[in-house]
């Protein structure tokens, strides 16, 4: 961007030109108060530098997304010496990259081959391929469709057979999940239900430090500008830990509910449990947490079935043991 000569004099079209914006957007900024009137020489309207910066400025906030009402609350603050920087740091720190991936670019041929199925090494003009395999072996419109729909793949103007993909490790993902045996269809249901569940642990976890650490440069009016620069400063230490504190409580259930659901299939003892009628049984809260604290969570349902099976067992040596001795009373002389 080249520098404005000092003190230079603009008419309302080189102002638009020079800025970017139109001359009635101009004008209807002036109305709404968030550009100043220009300095009236003799017949002709003269516009400044500062006009603009400030141009300059509202296209640069327009473009982070703030409607024009937040935008004029912002250049007064500005106007009265608050200053933006700290404030313009904070929302690039907010809107810059929440990965460290970046996006690539795939091809429709790329997607076929990786979610087709087709051996490798199988030409598709080889005769021994049938007209249904060679169909079975792309990815449908309709699952195409559904993929830029999530984000998962996303557009690229004028280019029809070429995606940009936003998160390369989400569709390897969903290859890996289709090469196991997952239809492309349930995999699509099983994202927007995982994205659901993500996003209000997201929101959860804003609204937690929003409470506990950005409240108090939260309010009516925009931060000053130290306050914004310290809270952008916030922002990128904590980033990281959403991120982090979702990965290992994930580790944690999956670790957990994968035991779990293995031991569901198998015995404990590793042999293929008695697939008889199961029943609920209530058990009392305070119980049950007594005995997570005791074993574990993961251990809880083992505790309580080996539990009750020693109970009948010791029940039945007791009965064993009482009808032993009314056979001894009875075989006694009198």
């Amino acid at each position: 961007m080249t520098e404005e000569t000092p003190g230079a004099a603009y008419r309302i079209e080189d102002l638009a030109h020079r800025s970017g914006a139109t001359v009635r957007t101009i004008r209807a900024y002036q109305d709404r108060g968030l550009l100043p009137r220009p300095e009236r020489r003799g017949r002709a309207n003269v516009y400044s530098d500062a006009h603009l910066a400030r141009l300059r400025r509202i296209a640069e906030l327009l473009d982070r997304g703030y409607t024009l009402a937040s935008i004029k609350e912002l250049l007064e603050a500005w106007d009265t010496g608050r200053g933006l920087g700290g404030l313009l740091g904070l929302v690039a720190e907010v809107d810059g990259p929440w990965t460290d991936e970046e996006a690539v670019r795939i091809s429709r041929a790329e997607l076929d081959e990786r979610f087709g199925g087709a051996p490798h090494g199988t030409a598709v003009a080889d005769a021994e391929v049938t007209e249904a395999a060679v169909a079975d072996a792309r990815v449908t419109e309709a699952a195409v469709a559904e993929a830029v729909e999530l984000g998962v793949l996303e557009r690229i103007p004028g280019q029809d057979d070429v995606f940009l993909v936003p998160s390369p490790q989400e569709l390897a993902v969903a290859a890996e999940l289709h090469g196991a045996g997952v239809p492309l269809s349930a995999i699509s249901g099983h994202l927007r239900e995982l994205r659901v569940q993500v996003e209000h642990i997201a929101a959860r976890f804003l609204e937690f430090t929003t409470e506990h650490v950005f409240a108090r440069y939260l309010g009516d009016r925009p931060p000053a500008d130290a306050d914004a620069t310290e809270a952008a400063a916030l922002v990128r230490r904590l980033r990281p830990l959403a991120r982090q504190t979702v990965d290992a409580e994930l580790a944690r259930a999956m670790r957990l509910f994968a035991h779990r659901e293995l031991r569901r299939h198998l015995g404990a003892d590793g042999h293929v449990p008695d697939r008889g009628r199961t029943r609920d049984v209530a058990v009392p809260e305070a119980t049950v947490t007594a005995v997570e604290r005791s074993v574990g969570a993961e251990h809880t349902a083992e505790f309580f079935a080996l539990a009750a099976e020693r109970e009948l067992r010791a029940r039945r040596l007791d009965a064993l043991t009482a009808q032993a001795g009314s056979s001894n009373k009875l075989d006694e002389p009198p």
